[in-house]
């Protein structure tokens, strides 16, 4: 597997190794190791998949403070989503900077993201599945996010959402 690094501090696009042969194939998307030789110490506790009916919604951007702060591994198991990691971290050196990918079952790529960072992604296509591995437990009381439109950020969303909770309509804005 190759590990790229992106625009946010520590996250990384993830372009797995597969081995196909007449039965099919085996694709390797995490390896501890691998992002342990580039600085993260964690593990993963629990596994989690998010399944949206509709081609424009928008999930995010979300992310769990201190001190139960989430890194995450996002695969897209079916369908396509625009992908985006947003640096919420105010000590980081890329505090601000964003960076999107697209993800799908086809391409197989997988986003890593640290502690602190803000994600979020939008569906490409109707019925799309996002697979999460999380590292620490969901503590509702540090639940937190940054408006999905923030100005800051201003990340071109690819589609109009169609789509958005009432929770994402009402996180603030990253210069809060």
């Amino acid at each position: 597997m190759i590990l790229h690094p992106t625009r946010v501090h520590g996250a990384f696009l993830i372009e797995p190794a597969t081995a196909a042969d007449a039965r099919g194939s085996f694709t390797e998307v995490y390896q501890l190791r691998a992002l342990a030789e580039r600085g993260w110490q964690g593990a993963f506790v629990r596994s989690a998949i998010s399944h949206n009916h509709e081609r424009g919604t928008l999930r995010g951007m979300h992310f769990q403070r201190a001190p139960h702060s989430e890194a995450k591994l996002v695969m897209c198991i079916n369908g396509a989503v625009y992908d985006v990691m947003a640096d919420v971290r105010p000590d980081s050196p890329t505090f601000g900077q964003w960076d999107a990918c697209e993800l799908t079952p086809q391409n197989r790529h997988a986003l890593f993201l640290p502690e602190g960072v803000a994600h979020g992604y939008q569906t490409l296509s109707d019925n799309s599945t996002v697979h999460y591995h999380l590292s620490d437990y969901y503590a509702p009381h540090l639940a937190d996010g940054i408006r999905w439109d923030d100005p800051t950020l201003a990340i071109p969303w690819p589609l109009p959402p169609t789509m958005l909770s009432d929770q994402d309509k009402r996180w603030g804005f990253l210069s809060r």
